[in-house]
């Protein structure tokens, strides 16, 4: 097998290297972002992906995604609580992922409860209190749970690209 040494910019696999993006650029490019694709491990062991809507708290260093109780993603995690979450940077050469354990909230059955309060926290401050306890209302018909991913690592890369 041969290795390309050439320092030419013009030929393929001179480009510049990925550069590990640190502790506190991952932090920013996930506190940047509100979608990204969360992997859950099927029964088989196979990856199940799907893109969600998240929350990340990095004093907490804690991923929030709501999702109702019988979805698959809950159940996956009920099963198996080992997940990641990509999340792509501004650009198509960066990315950041997210791992460790998750674990799944009852679902809320009261308008306010604890849980009704924790994903009211995960969407946008609702000025009209009749909205919000509409909200509320929604989220115990609706089965929500909240999944709650404790970050044990944190990586990715950036391609420095100019132009």
């Amino acid at each position: 097998m041969t290795t390309l040494t050439t320092t030419d910019e013009n030929e393929p696999g001179s480009g510049p290297a990925p550069r590990i993006l640190t502790d506190e650029e991952l932090a920013n490019l996930l506190s940047e972002q509100q979608f990204g694709v969360l992997a859950t491990v099927k029964r088989s062991g196979h990856p199940h992906m799907s893109t969600v809507l998240y929350h990340w708290n990095p004093d907490e260093r804690i991923v929030r995604i709501s999702t109702t109780a019988d979805r698959l993603k809950a159940r996956h995690v009920r099963n198996n609580p080992r997940l990641a979450l990509h999340v792509n940077g501004p650009d198509i050469w960066s990315f950041a992922v997210a791992e460790g354990d998750a674990e799944v909230s009852e679902a809320t059955t009261e308008p306010g409860d604890t849980v009704g309060r924790e994903l009211l926290s995960l969407t946008p401050g609702f000025q009209d209190p009749a909205q919000e306890a509409a909200f509320l209302r929604q989220a115990v018909k609706e089965r929500r749970v909240v999944i709650r991913l404790r970050v044990s690592r944190l990586y990715g890369t950036a391609l420095d690209i100019s132009g």
